[in-house]
C-alpha cells in the first residue's frame, strides 16, 4: 500500500496516517523526519542536507527527492509507504512520479482530508496541550475534566504554540494554497485522487479512509 496525504495544516493527516501505520504496519515518511535521519545516519545526501542547514539555507528539492528516494529502498517500505507533506509542489509530485517509476513501483491512491478553512482556524488556534505530558486539549471541545488540571498527569502547566495564533494559521493555509493545493487537480487527473470529509469525527473519517483503501 503506496499512498499520499494531502490536507492543510490541522486538517488530521497526522493522527490519521498513524492510525494507518499501526493497521497496515507500514512506515509514515515526513520530510523532516527524514531529513534528521539522514543527517544523523551521515549518509552522502544526510551530509549534503546538514552542510545546507548548518549555513541557513533552505535544503533544495534535488536533495529532499534524495532523501526520500533512499529511505523508500529501506527494507521497512517493502510493503508500502505513508507519504505526509510530501510532496508539496507540482515539481516535487513530478519527481516522486519519476522515482517511483524508476523503482518499478506505482502509487495506489492519494486520499485528500477537505476541512472548511474557518472550521480549521477555530480548530487550530483553540489548542494548548499540557506542558509537562503533553496531551492536547482544546478551548471549545476538549477542556480537562477539572479547570486548569490536566486529565493525565496532574500538571496545572499548560502551553499553546506560537504558531497556533489566528493570523498565523490564515498565514499557512495561504502557503498551503498556494504551493500544495495544485496537487490537487494533478492528482485528480491521474485518477488517483479520493477526497474525504475531514470534518467528521476521528472514527468516521478513519472509516471512510478504511473504505477507500479496501477498495484498492
Amino acid at each position: 500500500m503506496r499512498l499520499i496525504l494531502l490536507g492543510p495544516p490541522g486538517a488530521g493527516k497526522g493522527t490519521q496516517a498513524q492510525r494507518l501505520v499501526e493497521k497496515y504496519g507500514i512506515p509514515q515518511l515526513s520530510t523532516g523526519d527524514m531529513l534528521r535521519a539522514a543527517v544523523k545516519a551521515g549518509t552522502e545526501v544526510g551530509q549534503r542536507a546538514e552542510a545546507v542547514m548548518n549555513a541557513g539555507k533552505l535544503v533544495s528539492d534535488d536533495i529532499v527527492n534524495a532523501i526520500v528516494s533512499e529511505r523508500i529502498d529501506a527494507a521497512d517500505c517493502a510493503n508500502g509507504f505513508i507519504l505526509d507533506g510530501y510532496p508539496r509542489t507540482l515539481v516535487q509530485a513530478d519527481a516522486v512520479e519519476e522515482m517511483l517509476k524508476n523503482k518499478n513501483m506505482d502509487l495506489d491512491v492519494v486520499i485528500e482530508l477537505q476541512v472548511d478553512d474557518e472550521v480549521l482556524v477555530d480548530r487550530i488556534s483553540g489548542r494548548f496541550s499540557c506542558a509537562s505530558c503533553g496531551t492536547v486539549y482544546h478551548d471549545t471541545t476538549k477542556q480537562p475534566a477539572q479547570e486548569g488540571v490536566c486529565d493525565k498527569c496532574g500538571s496545572t502547566e499548560f502551553k499553546r504554540r506560537s504558531d497556533d495564533q489566528p493570523d498565523k494559521v490564515w498565514t499557512r493555509l495561504q502557503a498551503y494554497y498556494k504551493e500544495t493545493s495544485p496537487l490537487i487537480g494533478y492528482y485528480h487527473a491521474k485518477g488517483l485522487l479520493k477526497s474525504v470529509d475531514g470534518l467528521q469525527s476521528i472514527d468516521d473519517v478513519a472509516r471512510s479512509m478504511d473504505a477507500i483503501l479496501d477498495a484498492v
